[in-house]
């Protein structure tokens, strides 16, 4: 049990003292420390998230912070390289040989995450061993239809995806096969990581706002129900749909946390599901790479009121932007950190 459980406290939809806060993304490359060690290592991207002591060191940064959570560092194409596809970054990511015919799909590996992916366990293993029960460690997930898309596309297929689009409508059956693949492995992939010590689990939709309303039902829906089924009541878990928040079937999924953009009216959100699930968000990224230190309090206090200090951990809609300074960053987690919940209301108050 961790020391600081807040955001466990808040994926109960539990009220808390004050609102936990963490940050997609929160080690990456707007951290000049994040850098000058990447320039030190000097190592492609691919092989730093198979060196788990790098990736151990990396995943602690953002510990000075005060956030209070840490997610360990990796990323979401993580797990297909055993299956026979693996991406380089150069320096986004590329993958040679992409899936786009029925016999591809067939080819693609079944794995043991134990034995094909020894580096997360013990990337895992060491940052819990650091922060010995200070704060929740997170593990995650890509969401199968977004492992589809980076897989047919060869690429990122942010902005885009047109081969990915063209399978779901030409071939609707082959698209839905790779996907059943994909959550097959999804879930033993956040299994693995469960039982190497994850405290939570976030899922990443993240082609979520290139799909269409029929697209997410017939696709993506059914894998997150599958996911979150089969590691229910395990640890709690978080479903995260970029820019697109179909309120209704993500609350469906089975997820105990939905992480929502800036679109999403979260007090509504909360009146509407918070019985059923806590929320994560969800202040704007650009505001918080362009906004003054004023108004990145406010925001901050705003998304807070609205999630009322209880069933909410607060972030950004996405993660953190390339160019944003560090120390708004900094000014972002104060001002979480620095409003509570007043005394009347607390936990075993008289509100």
């Amino acid at each position: 049990m961790a020391k600081n459980d807040l955001l466990l406290q808040a994926a109960r939809r539990e009220r808390t003292t004050r609102t936990p806060v963490w940050l997609m993304r929160q080690a990456g490359r707007f951290d000049p420390d994040y850098l000058a060690l990447r320039q030190r290592l000097d190592l492609p991207l691919e092989d730093l998230f198979c060196d788990a002591e790098a990736a151990t060191e990396i995943s602690l940064l953002p510990r000075r912070f005060g956030v209070d959570a840490i997610i360990f560092f990796q990323d979401i194409l993580t797990p297909l390289t055993p299956m026979g596809r693996r991406f380089v970054f150069r320096p986004g990511p590329l993958l040679e040989n992409p899936v786009r015919s029925n016999e591809d799909v067939k080819s693609l590996r079944r794995y043991d995450p134990a034995a094909a992916l020894p580096f997360v366990h013990e990337t895992l293993t060491a940052v819990r061993k650091s922060l010995d029960g200070e704060l929740p460690l997170l593990g995650f997930a890509g969401a199968p239809v977004t492992l589809a898309f980076f897989l047919i596309e060869g690429r990122s297929p942010l902005g885009s995806g047109k081969s990915a689009q063209a399978m779901m409508e030409k071939n609707p059956v082959l698209f839905r096969m790779l996907v059943d693949v994909l959550t097959d492995v999804t879930i033993e992939y956040l299994t693995f990581q469960v039982e190497s010590g994850v405290d939570a689990w976030q899922l990443f939709e993240s082609v979520a706002d290139l799909l269409t309303p029929d697209q997410y039902a017939a696709f993506a829906h059914p894998a997150h129900v599958r996911i979150f089924s089969e590691l229910r009541r395990r640890v709690p878990s978080i479903l995260f749909c970029k820019d697109h928040a179909p309120l209704e079937m993500m609350a469906a999924s089975g997820a105990d946390v939905l992480s929502v953009p800036a679109t999403v009216d979260l007090a509504d959100a909360r009146r509407r599901f918070g019985h059923r699930v806590a929320f994560q968000g969800n202040v704007e990224p650009r505001l918080l790479q362009d906004g003054t230190e004023d108004e990145i309090e406010e925001a901050v206090r705003t998304c807070i009121r609205a999630g009322d200090h209880q069933g909410h951990i607060l972030n950004l809609g996405h993660g953190v932007w390339k160019d944003t300074p560090v120390d708004n960053v900094r000014r972002f987690v104060e001002a979480a950190r620095s409003t509570r919940l007043e005394a009347s209301l607390a936990p075993g108050g008289m509100g």
